[in-house]
């Protein structure tokens, strides 16, 4: 069972690979947004073939990564990202208020934030928070705390990604929607990989992985095979 350990490439980072890829058979694996932070697993593609992933410890998957491509037989592997909706808010409107003015408008998202103990990151004047309930709820929730000076509205995930550091979008996506997604399992397995020195790479990976951000983690072994 062939090992896919390194991404070739991006078809929505380059034109270049958008190009190669035209015209061959793209299977597609979409991961979800806790997939998505590991860097070992083994998911299945649209096709139903199943991949057994293993890419560099600490590697952020981007959507559109390409980890097989093979002209000759006209085929081409490539992942997708499914990641939910960010609430994001700006407190732009008040960066040239007073100091008393700004403090107490911190204090009072930080309140009300803070009180659905919903996690979040700061990034200069924009606070990103993960959907964690409907998105109606955080929306009304916002709306009834009427925090003067604040705009809020809810952005596209893979949007938001491109301004956050790694270990901010684990914070986001790896353990964000346990609440709005009742503890869904996700499309794919847990798969740890070892290398016993006799020229095989055994694969140890449970029936199914839930939603959950514990990267380094491995669940009890249900099944195991034997890559070549």
């Amino acid at each position: 069972m062939k090992v896919y350990d390194a991404v070739l490439g991006n078809i929505r980072q380059s034109e270049e690979w958008k190009d190669k890829l035209h015209g061959l058979e793209v299977d597609e694996i979409f991961l979800d947004q806790w997939t998505a932070q590991k860097s070992r697993f083994l998911a299945k593609g649209i096709s139903g073939a199943e991949y057994p992933v293993a890419l560099k410890r600490g590697y952020h998957i981007v959507d559109g990564d390409v980890i097989d491509y093979d002209p000759e037989a006209g085929k081409a592997v490539v992942l997708r990202l499914e990641l939910s909706p960010v609430l994001v808010v700006d407190l732009a409107g008040i960066a040239d208020q007073s100091s008393d003015t700004i403090i107490r408008t911190a204090l009072e998202l930080g309140h009300a934030i803070g009180n659905q103990h919903w996690p979040a990151v700061v990034k200069g004047t924009k606070v990103y928070v993960p959907l964690t309930v409907d998105k109606k709820v955080m929306l009304s929730v916002m709306e009834t705390h009427h925090i003067p000076g604040i705009t809020f509205e809810f952005e596209n995930g893979l949007d938001v990604i491109p301004f956050l550091a790694p270990h901010e979008t684990r914070r986001l996506f790896g353990g964000a929607g346990h609440e709005s997604h009742s503890h869904e399992h996700d499309h794919g397995h847990i798969v740890h990989f070892h290398d016993h020195g006799d020229g095989h790479i055994h694969a140890h990976y449970s029936g199914e992985a839930h939603g959950h951000d514990h990267s380094d983690h491995v669940h009890p072994s249900a099944e195991s095979d034997s890559i070549h």
